[in-house]
């Protein structure tokens, strides 16, 4: 057993209001620079959509990720040892600046320095790439946000390909539209194919958290890595030729503070914590098949508890804080315990390290004689009756096992029903008592569940122990792309110095 440390996060979907300051905070402090205009390291689309870049979620696309071999190897679906020469003259898996934007801001001295006229002065966009006037506007980082239904964005989302076309028509249906929002970083995989297709070794997964971070000075400007990640969250910067990618803050990470984008949250849907993980594993879980790929990167997570984890986490080094932790992790709590969160596109078999929990349907009211009706089947649907479906959802997070999403919803919909129990009164205890035992949960943890989604604070959200440098041990990989050793492969190794 080969214990390991990870920054793990998890974002409450049900909780998201796209208000985007998690985006303003990141762009703010890291990517307010000529050449990363475009770079959103922290975005927030709008489900069903397309999403940024447009259709990302495609690897017909993109050929991103990793895929299963006749002989039961990984191999990187875009790049390999014989191709990487002629990739970098033609790439043809890399997103173009239509699959992004073409970033622009407005001429503000047109308000200012136009002469007197009979219309009124506006300020025209301009590239902020060229600087020449943009025309016609057709695009942007969340493009499509809020247009669910729309036949342009949410029509053409690929996690539509499940849904049958009767359940698509009522989807769409004017009475029924739904959506909800869906923020996105870097999800710091335990089996990154960023860092395997990465020839200049530029890429690299840090021992002592798991962040994946990019070396400035070893980049050469491959592109590999953009290609390899399934989930587009590495970029190209045009002025400096050198990819940059979601760092997770890791500045703060180290002084025990939160990410800029998770301190920022208004809806306070994210919680981050440390997590223990059998690294010995990784390739018996990334072989999986699809649909049981979601519950096998659950068991790849232990228990900080176990003695024997404890144990084998000291002996690789793994700080007591660390431990302590993982022990009050709130991550470890919605994906373990709880087993509410799920992993975003596990099929893509890179073991992404960032978590969702499915979102909810709307409470619905019925007008009866004049009067908000308050039955219990009229105000909650089941979870086979929501409006976003099933199958959607495990397309998005579970690799298309829907019993994962089916007791994920369950769960909560058993807590919202509970909450209501106790405080408007309308719902019999008997309906509740039944409703728990189905979602397979008690009063006790629908309680703690309640309470870490609503009423959590900070430090309850967020454990995360400052770093230990002098203690510190990073990954140390070869890149190997046949097998797959700098996804998995690497070994801890002691930091000589600062």
């Amino acid at each position: 057993m080969d214990v390991r440390a990870q920054v793990t996060t998890v974002f409450h979907l049900d909780k998201c209001i796209g208000c985007h300051t998690c985006s303003i905070a990141c762009k703010n402090i890291w990517t307010d620079r000529e050449g990363t205009e475009y770079m959103w390291w922290n975005n927030v689309e709008t489900k069903p959509g397309t999403g940024y870049p447009t259709k990302w979620e495609d690897q017909s696309k993109y050929n991103g990720g990793w895929e299963r071999t006749k002989n039961g190897k990984l191999r990187l679906k875009s790049t390999s040892k014989k191709s990487i020469p002629f990739n970098i003259f033609h790439n043809p898996n890399l997103p173009t600046l239509d699959d992004y934007y073409e970033p622009w801001t407005y001429k503000y001295e047109d308000l200012f320095n136009a002469p007197e006229q009979s219309s009124q002065v506006t300020a025209m966009p301009k590239s902020l790439i060229t600087g020449e006037i943009i025309e016609h506007i057709k695009s942007g980082p969340n493009w499509d946000d809020d247009l669910s239904g729309s036949p342009i964005y949410a029509e053409n989302d690929p996690n539509l390909s499940a849904v049958s076309d009767d359940i698509r028509k009522q989807m769409f249906a004017v009475e029924r539209l739904a959506f909800f929002y869906f923020p996105r970083i870097c999800n710091h995989c335990l089996n990154p194919a960023c860092v395997a297709s990465c020839p200049s070794g530029a890429l690299y997964k840090r021992g002592e958290d798991g962040i994946v971070l990019l070396n400035q000075e070893r980049c050469r400007a491959w592109r590999s890595c953009i290609s390899a990640c399934p989930y587009k969250k590495t970029y190209y910067n045009w002025s400096t030729g050198k990819s940059e990618k979601c760092i997770l803050c890791f500045p703060r990470i180290e002084s025990g503070q939160a990410p800029a984008c998770m301190h920022s949250c208004v809806g306070r849907i994210r919680y981050i914590g440390m997590t223990l993980y059998d690294a010995d594993r990784i390739v018996e879980v990334a072989n999986l098949d699809d649909n049981q790929l979601a519950e096998g990167m659950r068991s790849l997570i232990l228990d900080p508890r176990d003695p024997e984890v404890i144990e084998a986490a000291q002996r690789n080094g793994v700080h007591d804080s660390v431990i302590e932790a993982a022990q009050n992790s709130p991550s470890y709590k919605f994906i373990k315990t709880w087993k509410l969160a799920l992993p975003p596109h596990p099929e893509f078999r890179t073991l992404p390290m960032l978590w969702y929990v499915p979102p909810l349907s709307p409470v619905l009211a019925s007008l009866d004689t004049g009067k908000v009706s308050n039955s219990t089947d009229e105000l909650f649907e089941s979870v086979e009756k929501f409006r976003m479906p099933i199958s959607y959802l495990a397309n998005l997070l579970s690799g298309g096992n829907e019993g994962l999403i089916r007791y994920s919803l369950k769960k909560m919909l058993a807590v919202r029903m509970l909450q209501r129990h106790k405080t408007v009164g309308d719902i019999e205890r008997g309906t509740v008592d039944k409703m728990l035992k189905e979602a397979d949960t008690t009063e006790r943890e629908a309680t703690e569940i309640y309470r870490l989604t609503s009423l959590a604070t900070f430090d309850e959200r967020f454990s995360i122990p400052p770093a230990h440098r002098e203690e510190a041990i990073e990954s140390v990989g070869v890149v190997q792309e046949h097998k797959a050793s700098a996804g998995f492969g690497f070994k801890f190794a002691p930091r000589r110095g600062l």
